[in-house]
């Protein structure tokens, strides 16, 4: 009995003497994180908290994380450039403005309509297609940018200075948006006039009518008060966009860190995936009933004209981008 008490008493002693060796192994590292919303109830803010805490416990502290809510720019094109410049570590970036680094190809998660629903943008992100895209961002940008997941920004709808009962009634309207690529040709291509409006400008240009409506997730433009300007009152479930936003490093320096440090950073990152995802599905229907219990609109549409519409546009830029073969995994998906 004594000598099994013994034998007990060493495999412990070893096994934490291992740990603690797994933990001094852990080198310190201080990373930075940012993405462009100001808002510190945004699901980018919820993602990126959940990756602080995530490094910072999984290094037992060796590794610290600090998080800026658009402290260092809400111009997603600026922060993809610090990134670039090794200013920062971990943004967080969409298809428009990943596209303006040279990586055409990713604008396939941009195309209206490509999505059915929540169920199937996971299948699409989370498989083959989006294995795909990572090595695509990390091979045209010669390691400039590494994938590290992909996360949700909601389901984006129209909300404007008029609601739309039909699609004939977004001709004219000057919508603010993309205004290149594919976006763009959508929204020209179905009547509306795509404008650029600065994301921290939008409340100002929608109250004094230099756009006359926006498009966007509840959310975001909630959060942001979009709804109470004189032209942001009605919204229209266009469902247009299941967004996808994509959670980057840059490649060349995450290749210099110690196994240990990378190994944590992918946990870490694929345990923030987790929670902003589920963070953006809980706000839509919350920051909904928000807006409506502030004298926000909301009305449904028929979205079949709307997806007709998208299909030929979808086909155009896939050929163009070289990402045919990608597209038809997508439908294939549905």
């Amino acid at each position: 009995m004594l000598k099994n008490k013994l034998l007990i008493m060493l495999v412990m002693v070893f096994l934490l003497s291992t740990l603690s060796m797994n933990v001094l192994a852990v080198e310190e590292l201080e990373l930075v994180a940012a993405h462009n919303q100001t808002s510190k109830e945004s699901p980018y803010q919820v993602g990126m908290l959940a990756f602080k805490d995530a490094v910072e416990d999984l290094s037992d502290g060796a590794m610290t994380v600090q998080v800026h809510a658009g402290t260092l720019g809400t111009s997603e094109s600026e922060l993809v450039e610090k990134l670039k410049l090794d200013a920062v570590d971990v943004v967080i970036a969409s298809p428009g403005f990943m596209s303006k680094t040279g990586v055409q190809e990713i604008q396939l998660f941009a195309f209206p309509y490509l999505f059915e629903n929540y169920d199937h943008w996971e299948r699409v992100v989370d498989g083959e297609v989006g294995d795909r895209m990572a090595e695509i961002v990390n091979e045209k940008s010669n390691n400039d940018f590494k994938m590290l997941g992909y996360w949700g920004a909601g389901v984006r709808h129209y909300y404007g200075k008029k609601p739309l009962n039909d699609i004939s009634d977004i001709e004219g309207v000057k919508i603010r948006t993309q205004t290149s690529g594919v976006v763009a040709d959508y929204w020209s291509g179905i009547g509306a006039v795509p404008t650029s409006v600065a994301w921290g400008e939008l409340y100002q240009g929608l109250q004094q009518g230099v756009v006359d409506a926006a498009e966007n997730a509840y959310p975001f433009f909630v959060q942001e008060s979009h709804h109470k300007t004189r032209n942001g009152k009605f919204t229209t479930e266009t469902g247009h966009d299941y967004t996808t936003r994509f959670m980057l490093t840059n490649g060349e320096k995450f290749d210099s860190f110690t196994e240990e440090q990378q190994n944590i950073i992918m946990e870490a990152a694929r345990i923030s995936i987790e929670a902003e995802r589920e963070e953006v599905i809980s706000q839509e229907e919350e920051y909904k009933q928000v807006l409506i219990d502030e004298g926000g609109e909301v009305n449904q549409i028929d979205r079949e004209p709307f997806i007709e519409a998208a299909v030929p546009i979808q086909d155009e830029y896939a050929e163009e981008y070289g990402v045919e073969d990608l597209l038809e995994k997508v439908r294939e998906l549905k």
